[in-house]
């Protein structure tokens, strides 16, 4: 446990790729295995689940530490994060855990789940009582359900390959479903995660015990260039861009898997898309893009017709008639048995389309690929994206192997997209962020004028935290403190002052929302310091991107 909060605090407290690394490998060359095996857990995004509600979590600090709710509120106000509270708060620990991580977590961490408050409360308060502060406060956040910490799941696979002395791409692959909850972590998996290859196994197939896992995504660049840079256009494939789901979809032994990217088992959300298992030869892998599709219908659906497929905790027929969902299949990873990741792409291409044609379901589509006689004609296609309703071109080498993560070792796939739709808006609300940045005000909820009715009233429609720089983000923390009008627990409403340039991917509407309308990933372009509020933009103009959208 002492090593991990170690590591924890390392990470969260650099920005630094090179830091972090120098920083995993450490660990990760004297930890246990069984403990390696948690933390390589904790660290490639697997989520701990909350074991003890934080309204008891509350309590029993506040109880410890002997001070009344107004005071212990006020501290989590002036510290922004409930866990990083604790921690300072508690007396000093009168003794010290030699537990390894995994002791912890197995022994301690998943055996609170279900224990009534008296016993919870005799545990934690034994537990906070033999830890430092570092360990109290990653201990809180794993109880709690709030770990997160700033390290790309790609550097963990580059520290391990380097402890391992193993190639990266081998790690990778063997990483594919770590995250899968419904296996827990151990010292055996973690060895054979870091296993030496075998003599002449050049490239990594899914483990026996493993058949229904899928490869590691090959990922895109964004392409900031003319592309005309890239050379002459026949050297590339260029597809549209759609806002769907990325998933693979897996066929071995007569069973069929769906993964999602972010490697979460999606197959009971489509179960249509699992009916394929009947139609494709086993030993077969599909990379592609899950849309919402009506049934004969020439294109796909707007993102929001999916997206009860995913929030819903059960499908009902409604459900299925309304989102109807259908795989736009982009490459072939493996045909009867067979790994295609090192052919290249146009190879690769030619094998997908043979096998769609020969199949001929409405579930399976093979996104098409956009043709044009040179970069300004392809340019020209690429603006009528939003009229298309896709967010842009992918372009990728003919000649590209099927990488691993974001690489270009294995030839380059660029997304070209269209610049974001944006809008000026007004700063409305604030709440503390996270991590290295639990002390400022960071994540933030913008707002437009709503002019019906003859007045003007700010109407709040998106929240973000991301796209200002760390110098920005303190002048803008410093302005919320000193014109803060009321708390609402860890938010506070301000005296509108601010402007900022909101830019965001899509825009649909939403009952949900008080604006009437959602927008995907917004951020922050740019602190707009030379706008006065009266200056920001309307709820009209948003409705008027929404009518783009859906025209």
């Amino acid at each position: 446990m002492k090593r991990f909060a170690t590591l924890y605090a390392a990470l969260d407290a650099t920005t630094s790729t090179n830091e972090k690394l120098e920083a995993l490998i450490a660990y990760f060359s004297v930890a246990q295995p069984e403990d390696a095996a948690w933390a390589s857990y904790f660290l490639a995004g697997g989520k701990p689940r909350q074991s003890v509600p934080t309204r008891l979590l509350t309590e029993f600090a506040r109880e410890r530490a002997g001070l009344p709710a107004w005071l212990f509120e006020e501290s989590y106000q002036a510290v922004g994060d409930l866990a990083e509270t604790i921690a300072h708060v508690l007396p000093p620990a009168s003794g010290e855990s030699s537990l390894g991580l995994a002791q912890w977590i197995e022994q301690r961490v998943l055996t609170l789940r279900g224990a009534n408050p008296a016993e919870l409360r005799e545990r934690l308060l034994s537990y906070w009582d033999e830890l430092n502060w570092s360990e109290r406060f990653l201990l809180t956040k794993l109880i709690g359900g709030g770990f997160r910490v700033g390290v790309a799941r790609q550097l963990v696979v580059r520290a391990l390959a380097q402890v391992a002395g193993v190639d990266h791409k081998r790690v990778a692959q063997r990483m594919v479903g770590w995250t899968d909850s419904r296996e827990k972590p151990s010292a055996a998996r973690y060895l054979r995660l870091i296993a030496p290859a075998a003599e002449g196994d050049d490239v990594d197939t899914p483990h026996e015990s493993d058949i229904g896992l899928p490869y590691p995504f090959f990922l895109a660049h964004p392409l900031q260039a003319d592309p005309a840079t890239l050379g002459a256009p026949d050297g590339w494939i260029a597809e549209w861009k759609w806002d769907g789901i990325r998933a693979q979809l897996v066929k071995r032994a007569s069973r069929v898997w769906i993964w999602s990217r972010g490697e979460d088992l999606v197959t009971e959300r489509f179960p249509e898309l699992a009916s394929l298992g009947e139609a494709l030869p086993d030993g077969t892998v599909i990379d592609g893009e899950i849309l919402a599709w009506e049934p004969g219908a020439d294109v796909p659906l707007p993102f929001a017709r999916l997206q009860p497929r995913i929030t819903r905790k059960s499908l009902t027929k409604k459900v299925l008639a309304d989102s109807p969902a259908a795989l736009l299949a982009y490459d072939l990873l493996e045909a009867n048995g067979r790994d295609l990741r090192t052919e290249p792409l146009h190879a690769r291409r030619a094998q997908l389309d043979a096998l769609a044609s020969s199949l001929a379901v409405n579930v399976l589509r093979v996104s098409p690929i956009v043709a044009a006689s040179d970069w300004n004609a392809l340019a020209a296609l690429r603006d009528e994206s939003r009229a298309r309703g896709v967010e842009g071109l992918m372009l990728k080498e003919r000649a590209s192997m099927y990488g691993v993560g974001r690489t270009k070792a294995s030839g380059t796939w660029w997304k070209w997209k269209i610049d974001p739709y944006s809008i000026d808006a007004v700063l409305l609300y604030a709440q503390r962020g996270h991590g290295r940045r639990a002390s400022l005000y960071t994540d933030f909820t913008f707002a437009v004028w709503d002019e019906a009715g003859g007045t003007r009233t700010l109407v709040p429609f998106a929240k973000a935290y991301s796209g200002l720089t760390d110098e920005e983000m303190r002048q803008v923390d410093a302005v919320v403190r000193k014109t803060t009008i009321e708390k609402f627990g860890p938010v506070r409403s301000v005296t509108p002052t601010l402007v900022f340039e909101i830019g965001f991917e899509g825009i649909q509407a939403s009952p949900r929302h008080k604006s009437g309308i959602a927008v995907r990933f917004p951020r922050m372009l740019r602190w707009r310091t030379d706008k006065k509020i009266e200056d920001a933009d309307t709820l009209d103009v948003l409705k008027g991107f929404l009518h783009e959208a859906t025209a």
